[in-house]
């Protein structure tokens, strides 16, 4: 196996654990909060969070994904048990399919677009890194959406305000 895949099986494994932290503690109550008209809702964003580790899986078997020909439609999700299990379910397709990836794969030419506004041309391994970097921002979005509901944060690199005392 590859460094590359290496590093980046590491890191899906890695982040999947603060992933688990903040997806765990999503209020069921406020699933269809919002704290601006423009942000997502709870929902979402918690959703959203969960699909990303099967865009690894998706840069493994694709070369891209067109929005104009494959509209965006999130599974819904109705209560934690089902937003962790559909997390679980991504992240093992997503690691299984890497794993058994090769580094010429992962080098081959893969495109996000909406006809023909590109979002995204990289390659299979850049698209990877994408879905970390999403993942990351958007579980600090799910953190502030959190913060503003008074719900105490869990550290992710090391202990948060809320793990400190002071």
């Amino acid at each position: 196996m590859s460094k590359t895949i290496n590093t980046l099986l590491k890191e899906m494994q890695d982040e999947a654990v603060t992933t688990r932290k903040m997806l765990s503690i999503v209020p069921e109550d406020k699933y269809d909060w919002k704290p601006h008209p423009k942000s997502m809702s709870m929902r979402q964003l918690a959703t959203h969070i969960a699909e990303l580790p099967s865009w690894v899986s998706m840069a493994v078997t694709t070369d891209e994904l067109d929005f104009a020909t494959s509209p965006y439609t999130p599974v819904q999700i109705h209560n934690n048990e089902e937003l962790l299990a559909y997390f679980e379910k991504n992240l093992e397709s997503g690691l299984e399919l890497l794993s058994k990836s090769n580094e010429e794969k992962l080098d081959e030419k893969w495109v996000l677009r909406s006809g023909n506004d590109i979002y995204v041309n990289t390659t299979k391994a850049g698209m990877m890194r994408v879905s970390l970097s999403q993942t990351i921002h958007h579980r600090a979005q799910l953190g502030v959406f959190l913060r503003l509901l008074d719900i105490p944060i869990p550290g992710s690199y090391g202990p948060s305000a809320d793990d400190m005392s002071f």
